[in-house]
């Protein structure tokens, strides 16, 4: 794709696969094209690695973790299992929500939790919110401590941020899925790996071997299960889609099995 902005006749010129179009510079589809070259520029640039929550690097998008913050509060999950911990800024964000909505608690799995990172989630002050599980996401020892941590009838909300492997992901869809009450919804980020193939610090096997090819799988052999944007509880503007790290995240269950 090429772009080429012409500020001064406030249009932006594309040209995608042989077709050249033109739009005006300051309209949605403007922002649009340009919001998806900025997300591959800052990707590449290591800009998500230049975050914290309450003084964990976070490594995410903020308005990835803005856009889960609101459906968290709609949701208002129980608890909500995150498999992916690394430095701890994930579990830390989802146990301040459930603190100042005055419910839930955070299930963290990850294969490896480094003892420096270990020591600075038990010694944060949220720590009361969050359980850690050690060792893989999709052993089935370890799912089984994992679901035995969760009481009868709670509201579960899952996040996918461990191994973004296509069939990691698929793995853990099938293994975490049925915790998933209609209405909430288990998350597949990072699916802008299919994107991101071709920049320089990315690999071209993420052209399909990604998060959200896994998620589309999953959804078309799980009818209970719908892919989708949740909708934005506030919108004064003409946008309508995210700019986002987690394209094809969403699954929300909309019946039983």
């Amino acid at each position: 794709m090429r772009l080429i902005v012409d500020t001064e006749a406030q249009s932006l010129e594309i040209e995608d696969g042989g077709e050249r179009r033109r739009v005006p510079l300051y309209s949605r589809e403007g922002f649009e094209a340009i919001s998806r070259l900025w997300l591959k520029v800052g990707w590449n640039q290591k800009y998500v690695y230049t975050f914290s929550w309450m003084g964990r690097p976070s490594i995410q998008l903020p308005e990835d973790m803005i856009r889960i913050q609101e459906v968290i509060y709609r949701v208002k999950p129980d608890v909500i299992l995150e498999c992916g911990v690394a430095h701890g800024g994930g579990v830390i964000f989802y146990a301040s929500l459930c603190k100042a909505m005055g419910r839930g608690r955070v299930l963290g799995v990850d294969i490896e939790i480094r003892p420096h990172n270990r020591a600075a989630i038990e010694a944060h002050e949220l720590f009361p919110f969050i359980t850690l599980f050690e060792g893989s996401s999709t052993d089935p020892e370890v799912v089984a401590r994992v679901k035995e941590a969760i009481q009868p009838g709670e509201r579960v909300l899952v996040v996918l941020d461990s191994n973004h492997t296509k069939a990691h992901v698929l793995a853990e869809l099938e293994a975490y899925a049925d915790l998933v009450a209609p209405g909430s919804y288990i998350v597949a980020t990072d699916g802008s790996m299919e994107d991101l193939w071709d920049v320089p610090r990315g690999d071209p096997s993420w052209k399909d071997d990604n998060p959200a090819a896994a998620a589309r799988e999953f959804a078309a052999a799980h009818p209970e299960f719908v892919l989708e944007q949740p909708e934005w509880p506030f919108n004064e503007s003409e946008l309508r889609e995210n700019i986002t790290h987690w394209p094809s995240a969403y699954l929300r269950r909309v019946d039983e099995a």
